[in-house]
């Protein structure tokens, strides 16, 4: 898979940005649905909508599960909150389940193993990238239906994983107790002692992961080996300015975790609660990602299931993605469609002139070197 550029204007680490001109309970087992439109077809074979035979199949036949279990999707994370409770609005007879919210990736597929053949089993994923690659055998392909206006960058051929939004990774800080930084070095300063956090453990959370890759081509250092970004880390370990608490709403709001390495559609959201909130990103070669949606291939819910994948991939899905800070998947073809929401298109922030993001290749390499010498690194 390749990765082309992200564009000005218009998220271990997720598949490309691409250039606009490109989450163990007890419980029964869940049954598969068939599709009142073929009157036979399994739900968790459906491969497109076309199994079903329309929208208002899969509709009918989600709706008779009625239950859908997701993991993972903090309600503050790319306005999740907003998309959740329009799916929950439009679709009444189907309860939505949300189940620990703040879990890593790696977290969402041991959720998935520990409740194998249960009905509390998650039914999708939102995955980084390195996660994803190293469990897509948990995955069934699905093509959604606006799956041809996916650049082929951001998806898994045959509808395994797909990138879904997007953004850069970024340093957040409360500008009312800290100098803005204009570059990484500044972090290493004494003014930033004991403050400066990364969302989760690079090892297991895509965001973290970034982290380490935003860190390593700061560096001078390329994505074919993340050493750079893992002494970069080591030294501010070493400085004492390395916090190793994992920000949340409520560490940030309370001042916990001051300085947080993270996506900027994560770290920008938190100015509502915290005014003097501040997001960089910093100048010189910044790094993008793309989280991931995947179907459990063992999904209590399997209609559900797909009926959260065709609903995420809408034009007003994808809008509510841009309104939460994310670039969507779709955006270019929307804007050739004239669906985007342009307002919000122009409000997001000026991208890095160079971007970077590992390859598949480079993914896993970099998940090989983080296991090996990160926890010495920062220990």
């Amino acid at each position: 898979m390749s990765f082309p550029s992200f564009s000005a204007g218009r998220p271990i680490a997720g598949i490309a940005l691409f250039t606009v001109a490109a989450l163990a309970l007890a419980g029964c087992a869940g049954g598969s649905t068939a599709s009142p439109a073929d009157g036979g077809t399994d739900a968790a074979t459906a491969t497109s909508l076309a199994d079903f035979g329309a929208l208002a199949d899969l509709e009918t036949a989600a709706k008779a599960e009625g239950q859908l279990n997701v993991i993972a999707l903090p309600r503050t994370w790319a306005n999740y909150g907003e998309i959740l409770d329009l799916f929950a609005q439009r679709y009444p007879e189907i309860t939505v389940n949300e189940q620990s919210p703040d879990v890593s990736s790696a977290e969402e597929i041991q959720a998935a193993t520990a409740n194998e053949g249960l009905d509390t089993a998650p039914d999708v994923f939102d995955l980084g990238l390195a996660v994803a690659l190293q469990n897509t055998d948990r995955f069934a392909a699905y093509k959604v239906e606006t799956f041809d206006e996916i650049p082929d960058a951001l998806k898994e051929p045959s509808g395994l994983f797909v990138g879904d939004y997007g953004g850069y990774m970024s340093i957040g800080y409360d500008s009312a107790r800290f100098p803005a930084p204009t570059q990484l070095s500044d972090l290493l300063k004494p003014a930033y002692k004991g403050a400066v956090a990364i969302n989760g453990d690079p090892t297991q959370a895509g965001s973290a992961f970034a982290a380490v890759g935003l860190a390593t081509v700061q560096n001078d250092g390329t994505l074919d080996d993340f050493t750079p970004g893992i002494d970069f880390f080591g030294e501010l370990n070493a400085a004492g300015n390395f916090l190793k608490v994992d920000p949340t709403d409520a560490t940030i709001a309370s001042g916990e975790t001051p300085v947080v390495f993270d996506w900027d559609y994560l770290n920008a959201a938190q100015a509502s609660a915290v005014p003097t909130w501040k997001t960089v990103v910093l100048p010189g070669t910044g790094y993008a990602g793309y989280y991931n949606q995947a179907i459990n291939k063992d999904a209590p819910h399997p209609a559900a299931a797909r009926l959260w994948q065709e609903f995420l991939y809408s034009d007003e899905v994808q809008n509510l993605w841009l309104k939460g800070g994310a670039r969507p998947a779709r955006m270019e073809a929307m804007t050739s469609a004239g669906t985007i929401d342009e307002a919000l298109a122009q409000a997001l922030p000026t991208a890095p002139a160079d971007t970077v993001v590992p390859t598949e290749q480079q993914s896993t390499t970099a998940g090989e070197t983080l296991g090996q010498k990160w926890a010495t690194a920062v220990q």
